[in-house]
């Protein structure tokens, strides 16, 4: 007889993939549980990468709304200019990587990331100016805090993306090539 056609291989099988199943659909369900959880301020980081100010800023929830909204139409209104980034620094990859780059078109590379980078970084302090006028003097202070820490994580981690050691610590540099 078959091995892979007989019953009792073909209950097992069954049975595993029932267990499987199940316990993919548990893990599942309790992603979604933890995500939801007061405090919980990892998956904003990790998947969304958009800070929680609700809880800090003590914002209400016509406040948080506002907030939303502004985050939203920023987001909208600077995606354009950060598509066209990315497809800059693909061309200026492809051209970097060529066995005789057009250092030409490389500084036009270059200054057009810039130029869109300082258009970003214009819209981007717009925004918080937006942002600071629906919160209360001490919300504002709040906010500033707030966006000084998240100003600074992103440099920490870049810098320890390059390989270099996190502020205050010894150790060589392992980079990530």
């Amino acid at each position: 007889m078959d091995f892979f056609t007989s019953k009792r291989f073909i209950s097992t099988a069954l049975v595993f993939l029932v267990v499987l199943n199940i316990t993919l659909l548990g893990l599942l369900w309790w992603q979604h549980t933890r995500r939801h959880e007061p405090g919980s301020g990892a998956f904003n980081r990790q998947f969304n990468h958009q800070p929680s100010f609700t809880e800090p800023l003590a914002l209400s929830e016509s406040q948080t709304v506002s907030f939303r909204k502004l985050r939203q139409e920023h987001f909208q209104k600077v995606w354009p200019e950060m598509q066209a980034i990315a497809l800059l620094k693909k061309q200026l990859l492809e051209e970097s990587l060529k066995d005789r780059p057009d250092t030409q078109k490389i500084a036009g590379f270059a200054e057009s990331i810039g130029s869109r980078q300082a258009t970003i970084e214009r819209e981007l302090a717009t925004h918080f100016h937006e942002l600071a006028k629906i919160c209360n003097p001490e919300q504002r202070d709040s906010l500033k805090k707030v966006l000084e820490q998240v100003a600074t994580r992103k440099l920490s981690n870049r810098k320890e993306q390059w390989g270099f050691p996190p502020p205050g610590g010894k150790g060589e540099m392992h980079g990530r090539y």
